[in-house]
């Protein structure tokens, strides 16, 4: 056993004591529970990395890799790129970060505890684009080089930016949605959270096409779904109980989700209501779920990121600046938008239904 883990039960009373003492650390209430959170994730951190951080003998890479969520299907793809990736370089991937895609805490204090304890380098899909700059600042400050994925992050002390295109992504929405109602109708967008960058580019780059054509009417976009399906549900039911006839029938041509919850959501709610195919529905992402309904006409196309290559090349992208070499301020890992015509081309196939069990073990 390392001397890290030997010392590890001994880290942990330190921190609940610090916890416990009132005079050194007054909290009550959800401050209190914040404190804990904190220092929960500080001293998981430290058991992981214990025996494996930078500088080590074997001078093998400890890579952090820090997800919005670990829920969605998305971020097991990243998982399963960012594995395939350390296999061969020969790095070691922790993999942590928050369960829900709102628990921006839970986020701020992985960062602090990989940078307290010192791993190689980070790779974070920040999940607020300005929460998270901070502890990103400090990063760079004790000499820990991040490598940002998926979402922007507001300031420059990172020394990456491996996304996808978000503003063509959210642009192809538009275009395919304005070309199925032949650029006239009324459309309703629900936003995904504040604060995510992607889903904010994608968002404005959906309403630079729709707003352009005149013929059609955006009669709400100001409305957010949140990170759950289960909130995202009731969001997308409150938005469309709105525009309901008095017949039932929906009075909305189109609609345009920016996420993998939202979309799940959206897509339920038209079919709990008998909505379903009646109405042109452009999503994004891809799950088994939204796979279906694309399948049965239930969505008319789903805007597809490669989540699988975006973990891969943001470690790919740390090991090389590890190694010294000059990295790309800007990675572009690829989006496109998939029809059900087009769903079983080979490419198509490999983004709606990636293997990720060769690099993910159960």
């Amino acid at each position: 056993m390392c001397d890290g883990l030997r010392n590890l039960n001994r880290l942990s009373e330190v921190a609940r004591g610090e916890l416990v003492e009132p005079r050194a650390r007054p909290s009550t209430g959800s401050g209190r529970a914040k404190e804990i959170a904190r220092h929960a994730a500080l001293i998981a951190v430290l058991a992981l990395v214990a025996c494996g951080s930078r500088g080590g003998p074997s001078d093998k890479p400890t890579i952090a890799v820090i997800p919005k969520g670990t829920s969605h299907v998305f971020w097991q793809s990243i998982h399963a790129g960012a594995e395939k990736a350390a296999s061969e370089i020969g790095a070691t991937i922790i993999w942590r970060g928050p369960l829900r895609e709102d628990d921006r805490d839970s986020q701020v204090s992985e960062v602090e505890g990989f940078v307290s304890r010192g791993v190689s380098g980070i790779v974070l899909a920040p999940l607020d684009e300005a929460a998270l700059a901070p502890p990103v600042a400090d990063a760079k400050r004790r000499g820990i080089p991040v490598v940002v994925i998926d979402s922007g992050l507001k300031g420059s002390d990172y020394i990456s930016f491996v996304a996808t295109d978000n503003r063509k992504g959210g642009r192809l929405a538009g275009e395919y949605l304005a070309g199925a109602l032949h650029d006239a109708g009324k459309v309703v967008m629900l936003r995904y959270a504040e604060g995510s960058e992607s889903t904010l580019q994608r968002e404005a780059g959906f309403l630079e096409v729709i707003e352009g054509r005149k013929g059609i009417e955006v009669l709400s976009s100001n409305q957010y779904g949140g990170a759950d399906v289960e909130g995202a549900y009731k969001k997308s039911e409150a938005l469309l109980s709105r525009y309901r006839n008095a017949d039932g029938s929906l009075a909305v041509d189109g609609i345009f989700t920016p996420n993998e919850s939202t979309t799940i959501a959206m897509l339920r709610v038209l079919q709990d209501n008998g909505w379903a195919g009646k109405v042109k529905f452009v999503g994004f992402d891809a799950s088994d779920t939204l796979v279906k309904g694309l399948g049965d006409a239930h969505i008319d196309g789903l805007v597809l990121q490669d989540p699988v290559n975006m973990g891969y090349l943001g470690v790919k992208t740390m090991a090389a600046h590890l190694r010294g070499e000059q990295v790309e301020g800007r990675v572009d890992t690829g989006v496109r938008l998939i029809t059900r015509d087009r769903m079983n081309d080979p490419d198509a196939r490999e983004l709606l239904h990636p293997d990720l069990s060769r690099w993910l073990k159960k």
